[in-house]
């Protein structure tokens, strides 16, 4: 399937999971959320039936009888093109909403940076620190983009903002080797 083109399957995803204790609710909110599911209502989810959201609604289910709870997974499409449209439409603007936070971190990794260089305190256990945010962010952008079916607006600028980041942690990184290698080692006596 290329990004854009109609799904025509979607599995929807009924949950019913005990009040208390509410812990068990929220973790299957979460894991039904980090999978990527579109909420339709109370305890009614839904994806593409496609197969990057099969483990998610697998563990959102298992979370579910976990908990005391009944979940079905039942395929759905649209009775009309119009139905799947709309549907493609909501799953695509909670990607946008996914973009849009990930494009807010990748200015507040920026801005780290900046900040970083402008204090010029470079450690080394700051530039790891460094490096792994922007591991995160990587993993992050692999995640939305495998979920990101249709191909929301936002994801062509994330991809340009992550290259971003990495240039701007390597010239961190430099900076910062520059500044470690060009400190006195000790008092010299």
């Amino acid at each position: 399937m290329s990004h854009g083109e109609p799904v025509s399957r979607w599995l929807v995803v009924v949950v019913k999971v005990p009040v208390e204790p509410s812990r068990h609710r929220v973790a299957v909110w979460r894991q039904l959320r980090r999978s990527g599911a579109l909420s339709l209502g109370q305890g009614v989810w839904a994806v593409p039936d496609v197969p990057v959201f099969a483990d998610g609604v697998s563990k959102a289910v298992a979370l579910t009888g976990q908990a005391g709870g009944q979940a079905m997974t039942l395929t759905a499409s649209g009775r009309d093109s119009e139905d799947a449209a709309r549907f493609q439409a909501l799953f695509t603007a909670l990607r946008s909403e996914d973009w849009t936070g990930f494009l807010a971190d990748c200015g507040k990794f920026e801005a780290e940076l900046a900040q970083g260089i402008h204090v010029a305190g470079f450690t080394l256990a700051d530039l790891e620190e460094k490096e792994q945010s922007l591991e995160r962010l990587r993993r992050r952008y692999r995640d939305l983009t495998a979920r990101d079916v249709f191909g929301a607006p936002e994801a062509a600028e994330a991809g340009r903002r992550l290259k971003e980041c990495a240039a701007a942690c390597e010239d961190y990184a430099e900076r910062a080797f520059r500044a470690l290698h060009e400190a006195p080692v000790g008092d010299g006596g």
